[in-house]
């Protein structure tokens, strides 16, 4: 079977799935008040499919970064996935990217949130409450000139750690969820393969240890945003055709036809997109990168909030980090 998923720019193994009939890839899915939990497992054949390393992919998707229940989860899902045995196991983490280019600070920034204790115990000094932690941020080639996997490498033969977490920003292939999901991996990361700027990897495999990824798509290609705004002006359309004598509706000043079923015909397509609606959705998307990417048009492109919103991230990924590592932080 063939599947095109080369047109996707993204990072997220869910987006690699959705709507497709993939052997050896099992998916799992709990809605807890607006949050959606996905664990997705992938077998060495479904590997293969995706061109993903086969494991586990946890993806918590979200629409209010308040949520009270937002951080517990997290918290749950990362303890699950990173199997804790003692707090004498030490757990290296690091943050990917560039602290000076909002969009791909995300792990810089939640670095500077964790609490370190590794320097303590190596003064003798411990408590059963604090985890054994060292943080550390590789920041990126074109101002080090060095890979992350290659620093890390090192890093693992002086510290010895038992695990690492490393956390970045990551691409994604939809719109609605940006700076709004969480993946989490057992399988390690490819620094910048989203956006096509691929890496060494960083995982068991290179470094001999269990590597836990962690990130946040904070990037959307235009391509992407070109192709879904055509999807919502069709269901925008059929929407208001469908609520043409809704008084209510009429005084409303907002209005999120997205949460509302509005199913797509062919005919509505066409009679809205013309030509370009007869094609399907990866036909659409083809013909979009084929138009932007000749003229290197087809930019990377973050929302206009970025700067709060990255604050409010690495600040939930941080506190999340020392309540799951440090029993009394509360």
């Amino acid at each position: 079977m063939e599947h095109n998923l080369n047109l996707k720019r993204t990072d997220l193994a869910l987006e690699l799935i959705e709507d497709k009939n993939v052997d050896g890839i099992k998916t799992k899915e709990v809605v807890i008040d607006d949050i959606r939990i996905t664990n997705v497992l992938v077998s060495r054949k479904g590997s293969k499919m995706i061109n993903y390393k086969p494991g586990k992919y946890i993806t918590i998707e979200f629409t209010d970064l308040k949520n009270p229940n937002l951080q517990n989860i997290i918290i749950k899902e990362l303890k699950k996935i990173l199997r804790i045995k003692s707090k004498e196991e030490h757990i290296l983490i690091i943050g990917l990217g560039n602290e000076r280019s909002t969009p791909d600070a995300l792990g810089p920034l939640t670095i500077n949130n964790v609490i370190v204790t590794n320097h303590l115990y190596s003064m003798g000094i411990q408590d059963n409450t604090y985890q054994r932690v060292s943080a550390f941020n590789t920041n990126v080639m074109g101002k080090t000139g060095i890979e992350s996997s290659d620093i890390l490498t090192k890093l693992v033969e002086l510290l010895k750690p038992d695990k690492i977490i490393v956390i970045d920003s990551l691409a994604s292939s939809s719109i609605e969820r940006l700076n709004k999901t969480i993946q989490m991996t057992d399988t390690g990361i490819h620094p910048g393969s989203g956006i096509g700027n691929k890496r060494k990897e960083i995982s068991k495999d290179i470094l001999g240890i269990p590597v836990i990824a962690l990130g946040v798509p904070t990037v959307v290609d235009a391509a992407t945003i070109v192709s879904d705004t055509l999807n919502f002006i069709t269901k925008h359309y059929i929407y208001m055709k469908n609520n043409l004598n809704n008084h209510k509706l009429k005084l409303m000043t907002k209005i999120n036809y997205l949460k509302e079923d509005v199913s797509l015909s062919d005919e509505d397509k066409k009679k809205v997109l013309g030509l370009i609606g007869c094609l399907d959705e990866s036909d659409t998307k083809k013909l979009i990168y084929e138009v932007l990417n000749p003229i290197d048009y087809n930019l990377m492109v973050t929302p206009k909030e970025i700067d709060f919103v990255i604050q409010e991230l690495s600040s939930l990924l941080g506190n999340s980090l020392n309540k799951l590592l440090h029993n009394h932080i509360m």
